[in-house]
């Protein structure tokens, strides 16, 4: 558990991956990263163990709100929105390749692209022998990739090719979930993000929530980062909690603003 005390004290819970916190250089290490980016407005940090008293308080709100979930999660809507996406298509041919299937993407282009195709085929076990991308100035995408099953095999099946490219569609055309729900008094943004099968989460999202906020000028109260399983899919859920206020009048402003920054669009997405 990290406690600063800048303007008001706040405890942050987290997990160090080389697992050396407990050490006297890695809490120093930990300090001067600290005082490196808060300067002068921190005025004391202490780190020590998460007692459990600590740690239940921050379990009692794991579950998510139902309204979120169904609003989020609902993999019908999401795929049916993919379907009638215009920009977006995808197909496989085996006629161009005797040791390969072309996969053959056409979208819309957002931050992660590449990243969103590449952790799907993963979680898929489709391997990338090589391939092609095209991004042209209106943010339009064009990707042709060769690719083999794990066994080395191109993808013959007919339900595994309309398996993935159903996938693939859901995945490119809602990389991210972002929904605005009450929570008593407070409202509430969820950004949700679904974890790799190798365990690893989306890069950088906190970092954009935050960002986007602050150019909405809008102050954070709490933040809680946790993991959720809905469905047969686990997902990295940033609950960020506004405080008290009547945000409704702004939804659809803070949900844009916040899904524009983490899709790295300007404004709307592209044609």
């Amino acid at each position: 558990m990290i406690k600063t005390l800048m303007h008001v004290i706040s405890y942050d819970v987290c997990n160090d991956l080389r697992e050396l916190l407990h050490t006297k250089s890695r809490r120093e290490e930990t300090y001067d990263k600290l005082q490196s980016v808060l300067g002068d407005s921190l005025t004391s940090c202490e780190i020590e163990s998460a007692t459990e008293e600590m740690s239940s308080c921050l379990q009692a709100s794991t579950l998510l709100p139902h309204s979120a979930v169904e609003e989020m999660f609902n993999v019908e809507v999401v795929e049916e929105q993919s379907r009638s996406c215009g920009g977006l298509s995808v197909a496989m041919d085996n006629s161009l390749s005797p040791a390969h299937t072309l996969i053959q993407i056409q979208c819309g282009d957002h931050k992660g692209l590449v990243y969103d195709i590449m952790r799907t085929l993963k979680d898929c076990n489709i391997q990338i022998s090589y391939g092609r991308f095209y991004a042209s100035q209106n943010g339009s995408c064009e990707v042709d990739l060769f690719a083999v099953q794990s066994d080395g095999k191109k993808i013959v099946d007919q339900h595994k090719q309309r398996a993935l490219c159903c996938r693939l569609r859901t995945e490119l055309h809602r990389p991210l979930r972002v929904a605005l729900v009450n929570r008593g008094p407070d409202t509430e943004l969820l950004v949700a993000n679904p974890v790799e099968v190798s365990g690893k989460g989306r890069p950088l999202v906190f970092y954009d929530i935050t960002l986007a906020l602050k150019k909405l000028h809008k102050r954070i109260f709490l933040a809680e980062i946790g993991r959720h399983v809905v469905g047969d899919r686990e997902w990295e859920v940033y609950r960020v909690h506004l405080g008290e206020g009547d945000h409704s009048s702004l939804r659809s402003k803070i949900v844009d603003g916040v899904t524009n920054m983490l899709m790295g669009w300007d404004d709307t997405p592209p044609s």
